[in-house]
């Protein structure tokens, strides 16, 4: 598949879309935070609280060149608020966005990569382990079970998300909460693991112009390496054939576990995204 501005393009609107859902559903459910969206440079800038992981801009530059005037529209959205500016970055965006950078003195946080695969309308099949790399895969465990969650299991999919991630970002992971209900609430499609009519971990995705999206993935410790991921996987891929989707995408940290995940399932990098802030 050769990756060109009209494919990444596909991409970063289709993420942008999702991001723009998820503030919107934090400012229609938590209004006491004063969350805020705003189109901005052909991209959104989202405001979810301080130190929220949705709290940042992105897709700014995919449709034509960023002026002084957006950059200061976007930094007075942020400072204003009391929030450091963040901005996810596309490689395929117009080179003016990395000249803003440039004379305002913005550094890198970190790197992210984007994986797509096209989606043919057959369903996807379990994966089949080579036998010299056995011990490097999932295996399935019994009584594995994934469903699609109702409207009324949110907060039992958001302890999920939260306590699968609790081993990575320790305290912080309680400043997932209102953003993990944002992202059930104005995801396409919630989904559920159970290990053993235990609940295990669970999934979202995305739709947008016949893009998927599939993100906010988490398993709890006690549950891994027992298949749940991959069939988390599988679920949403085969979900989004149904709904028409032709693409499916989705980020993880380069060299990852997620990436190995993934990429098994199908995906391959498409690009890497770069994160960068202003320094106060």
């Amino acid at each position: 598949m050769f990756i060109d501005h009209a494919l990444a393009h596909r991409l970063e609107m289709a993420d942008t879309s999702g991001a723009r859902r998820s503030g919107q559903a934090v400012v229609k459910a938590h209004p006491e935070m004063g969350a805020s969206t705003e189109d901005i440079a052909g991209g959104c800038a989202i405001f979810a609280g301080v130190g929220s992981p949705i709290t940042q801009a992105i897709g700014l530059g995919m449709n034509g060149p960023v002026t002084d005037d957006d950059m200061t529209h976007l930094e007075a959205f942020f400072e204003s608020r009391g929030a450091r500016v963040e901005v996810e970055c596309c490689p395929f965006s117009h080179p003016s966005l990395r000249e803003q950078f440039d004379r305002r003195g913005y550094r890198v946080l970190e790197w992210s990569n984007v994986l797509c695969q096209r989606l043919s309308a057959e369903a996807s099949e379990p994966e089949r382990p080579a036998p010299s790399s056995a011990s490097a895969f999932d295996s399935p465990a019994e009584g594995l079970i994934v469903r699609q969650a109702a409207p009324d299991e949110a907060e039992l999919w958001c302890s999920l998300l939260c306590l699968g991630f609790a081993d990575e970002m320790g305290d912080a992971t309680f400043t997932l909460m209102p953003a993990g209900r944002a992202l059930f609430g104005a995801a396409s499609a919630g989904f559920l693991a159970f290990v053993d009519g235990q609940a295990a971990g669970g999934g979202v995705i995305w739709l947008s112009d016949g893009v998927a999206g599939v993100m906010g993935a988490s398993t709890l410790p006690a549950f891994r390496r027992r298949g749940a991921q991959s069939a988390l996987l599988r679920a949403r891929l085969d979900f989004a054939r149904q709904q028409g989707c032709d693409l499916a995408y989705t980020i993880t940290a380069p060299g990852s576990g997620s990436q190995r995940n993934v990429e098994r399932a199908g995906f391959r990098v498409a690009y890497t995204r770069t994160k960068l802030y202003k320094p106060a």
